[in-house]
């Protein structure tokens, strides 16, 4: 197991700065993901970390080497590509054969790690078969395996599941973690898929325009992101605008058209004066609906269009004169019947509420 250390990275394609001077830390055996919208820059930091791309400025490091100008090649990287890339006119063997035979391993040891491999990703019995007589799925597995065999130092996946239907996705999501556990490997995993991230990684950055605005867990950026765009990227969330009432430590009071709200500061490095902007980030299963108001953090109003998904349902709670909507999701749904003129009640948890400054 490596860690993998950027400083101040820096990549441009002509007058476009497509990564501004990043600095990221992952540990020795994490499965960490690089999420964010097209364009964001996270594909050109993976490309970055395999060699693909020579950045302008700052450098890389896996453990302590240098790897900042290393070719490819030299690397010891597992690459996994959007597309698989198997050779059609291989067999399955002969496809994850193929990095080790460019490294002149002997035919032996190449016939027994192809079998580890191959085995490894549940895929062992179709050694002989060629890339077009496999599902998807098992076309992905062996893409994997290819990528294992060569014992890469780290494993680097972009959007690997991206071709697959939802069903397998769910199915891969589990046996890549599965499988870069087993080989205790520093994986890379680009995505666009806030659900396949937030269901695997242990951590995750999430980028837009090259910049890194936020590291956590899943659980961290999720339940506290430090800005806007997070907040909407991963997720649904209601966005309430509001002003600073007060504030002590990482809680603050806050004025809104609403009503008045306690919550919790979603970056506690930054203290907003009283007086100032803000929004409320509240998530849609956060709300609470009672018959009964609350001292804070309630919001009067109605049920208007609701969609029923067994376990929960999702409505459009209708604030005041029904001139604003919020999102609310009521798991075992209690108020699915409850008439669009009967007045409920909204309440959420000050832990819940979270405050954004930017």
């Amino acid at each position: 197991m490596i860690s993998i250390q950027v400083d101040q990275l820096t990549k441009r394609f002509g007058a476009t700065v497509a990564l501004h001077q990043l600095d990221l830390q992952i540990n020795p055996g994490e499965l960490f993901f690089l999420l964010g919208p097209s364009g964001c820059g996270k594909t050109t930091l993976l490309r970055s970390l395999a060699g693909f791309y020579i950045p302008e400025e700052g450098r890389i490091r896996f453990g302590d080497e240098d790897v900042t100008r290393l070719e490819p090649h030299k690397r010891n990287t597992g690459m996994m590509f959007q597309s698989y890339a198997l050779w059609p006119h291989m067999t399955v063997a002969q496809n994850v054969a193929f990095g080790l035979e460019e490294r002149k391993v002997s035919k032996d040891e190449i016939k027994r790690r192809v079998a580890e491999a191959l085995d490894s990703v549940r895929m062992g019995a179709y050694a002989e078969r060629s890339p077009n007589q496999l599902s998807g799925g098992q076309q992905q597995r062996v893409a994997l395996a290819r990528a294992l065999v060569i014992r890469p130092r780290c494993l680097l996946l972009d959007e690997p599941l991206s071709n697959l239907d939802a069903k397998l996705r769910l199915e891969m999501r589990t046996e890549i973690r599965r499988v870069c556990k087993d080989f205790q490997l520093t994986t890379v995993y680009v995505t666009h898929d806030q659900k396949e991230a937030l269901s695997i990684a242990d951590r995750m950055a999430i980028l837009e325009d090259g910049h890194i605005l936020q590291v956590g867990t899943p659980a961290e950026v999720y339940r506290r992101p430090h800005r806007r765009t997070v907040a909407h990227f991963i997720g649904e969330t209601d966005f309430i605008p509001g002003k600073i009432r007060s504030q002590s430590g990482e809680m603050a009071e806050i004025d809104t058209a609403l009503g008045r709200f306690h919550g919790r500061l979603g970056d506690p490095s930054e203290k907003p004066a009283t007086g100032s902007e803000v929004t409320l980030s509240i998530r849609p299963e956060c709300w609470v609906l009672q018959e009964n108001s609350a001292d804070t953090n309630a919001v009067s109003g109605r049920i208007g269009d609701s969609v029923y998904l067994g376990e929960f349902a999702q409505y459009a709670f209708r604030v005041g004169e029904g001139d604003q909507n919020l999102k609310v999701y009521e798991l075992n749904p209690r108020h699915l019947s409850s008439s669009s003129e009967e007045t409920l009640y909204a309440v959420v948890d000050p832990q819940d509420v979270v405050v954004l400054t930017a």
